[in-house]
């Protein structure tokens, strides 16, 4: 029998049906459009944290956090930690997230959370080598023994405002059964990510490149998820952090960077997350309700602020457009992830912990904000949101500014080069460490990727100083050499469902898997 936290429910169902833990993978969204959530977050206790938990390699405790949310007889021990282990062996760091303390030379207290020692240079690898390799054991298992015109075959299909695909498609490139289709906006991405994703020559991995915007890309692939017909034809399986396998898998560098900052000891510490689609900081969320003693979870925007406009005033407004910033990753109207933690909220500030009631409302404020294009909530939830999390806004300005700062003032022993979403989490820190005025906490700064991955802006910041060159100081070989390959993508001339949803079957045809 699973425990509490190994089901899985809907953000918007008034029903209790839950589903398994694979059920909620390969799926990915809900029929009625809602996340997939655990209702239960599991306790663990400050003995274990402090005795055991801070001890542990990062493959090891990312086995103890995810035997809390996977069912053993879902996923046994041994196979679990199999895919833990693959997942990671792929990363260039023996820590996989390592944590770099006192970037600057300047603040003891600053450390910076290096997240892109994967083979796409970005935070999401973390998570999507785990759930590359999850798809492959799940299809695996059960076509196991099956007649090839019997077996079952995913379709995954996603969106990205850059990162994210590139991740995707590294972690479900040649996996067998499983075909994959990215979706990206035209010309608002950088060269390096457009050509790690549109190099890639495996048969079962094609880029749809789509004139518009990210949001546009994402409500595409909703409507897609919410196309029974389609669905069930092409069995689609979703790999943006609307998945829950990424979450999950995200969970981990929080406990482990927060052990790194404080020497396996309690301390204050606090995270500054640069967010756009809200998954990042949704982990550090699961971990600070797990019992990680984290004092604030910072969400760090751009000039596309409706998380940092929602905790001011308590309404979730979309905006009438994008704005194009130096941090194109966070540049997204609504941030998908965030339904989640609003679950949690109006569970507990609504629905007086009834499960059914808070799915009622959750859907109710989202066909509000489909019909009106915004939705309003009580002041408790505000209140109650602000008991874990702060928020900070960062200009295109401050954003160069930051990087420009960084690589002077550092000392590490030659300067540190950060990436523009790095630096809007940096520039957020620093504010707070000026209005906290305590160097007894510590402030962890996720960085998100590396500064190669965006070099109009890096060299924007940084083309003054006279020895700076980004071929040699910045740009990794690996990626140097993508630009002399050959490059496969398709364009879907304006964002309408129907267009792309033709795009694949088409291209599905060739692949013939």
């Amino acid at each position: 029998m699973p425990s509490p936290s190994q089901v899985y429910r809907s953000t918007r169902s008034s029903s209790s049906e839950t589903k398994s833990f694979e059920e909620a993978v390969i799926q990915g969204l809900a029929t009625d459009g809602g996340l997939f959530i655990p209702p239960t977050i599991p306790q663990v206790s400050e003995e274990t944290l402090f005795t055991k938990w801070s001890k542990l390699s990062f493959q090891e405790l990312a086995f103890e956090i995810m035997r809390l949310y996977v069912d053993p007889v879902e996923i046994p021990d041994a196979d679990l930690k199999t895919l833990i282990n693959n997942s990671y062996s792929t990363f260039r760091s023996n820590d996989v997230t390592p944590l770099a303390k006192n970037v600057t030379g300047t603040q003891e207290n600053l450390h910076v959370l290096e997240l892109f020692h994967g083979p796409t240079y970005a935070f999401k690898d973390v998570a999507l080598q785990f759930v590359g390799n999850l798809f492959e054991y799940f299809l695996q298992r059960n076509n196991k023994g099956l007649p090839e015109e019997q077996k079952k075959k995913i379709t995954v299909v996603g969106a990205t405002s850059g990162d994210t695909g590139s991740a995707a498609i590294y972690g479900l490139r040649g996996k067998k059964d499983v075909s994959v289709f990215i979706l990206y906006p035209t010309g608002r991405i950088s060269p390096i990510q457009e050509e790690q994703m549109t190099t890639v020559p495996d048969k079962n991995v094609q880029t749809l490149s789509v004139k518009g915007t990210f949001d546009n890309c994402q409500d595409i692939v909703k409507a897609i998820f919410g196309d029974k017909e389609f669905n069930s034809k092409h069995n689609v399986g979703a790999v943006n952090s609307i998945n829950w396998a990424r979450i999950l898998a995200q969970i981990t560098y929080y406990f482990y960077s927060y052990f790194k900052a404080t020497n396996g000891k309690k301390d204050k510490v606090k995270f500054i997350v640069p967010s756009g689609n809200f998954g990042d900081i949704l982990a550090g969320y699961f971990a600070k309700k797990m019992g990680l003693p984290v004092e604030k979870l910072v969400i760090a925007t751009n000039a596309n602020d409706i998380l940092d406009r929602f905790l001011k005033s308590g309404t979730y407004e979309r905006s009438d457009e994008v704005a194009v910033t130096y941090s194109p990753a966070m540049d997204i109207l609504i941030s998908s992830n965030f339904e989640r933690l609003l679950w949690f909220l109006a569970r507990e500030y609504i629905a007086n912990g009834d499960d059914l009631k808070a799915g009622e409302t959750i859907h109710n404020w989202f066909q509000q904000l489909k019909n009106e294009g915004k939705f309003q909530v009580d002041q408790t939830v505000i209140n109650g949101a602000l008991k874990d999390f702060a928020s900070e806004r960062v200009s295109n300005e401050q954003t160069l500014e930051t990087i420009k700062k960084v690589y002077e003032i550092s000392q590490n022993p030659k300067q540190y080069i950060i990436d523009p979403h790095t630096a809007v989490g940096i520039c957020a820190t620093e504010r707070l460490i000026a209005a906290d005025n305590d160097n007894t906490i510590n402030y962890i700064t996720l960085s998100t990727a590396h500064p190669a991955k965006f070099a109009d802006a890096v060299n924007k910041a940084l083309s003054s100083f006279p020895d700076y060159c980004f071929d040699k100081d910045v740009l990794p070989a690996e990626l140097k050499k993508l630009s002399t390959l050959e490059k496969r993508l398709k364009f879907v001339e304006k964002p309408d469902v129907t267009l792309v949803k033709a795009a694949i079957e088409e291209e599905l045809a060739k692949m013939d898997l």
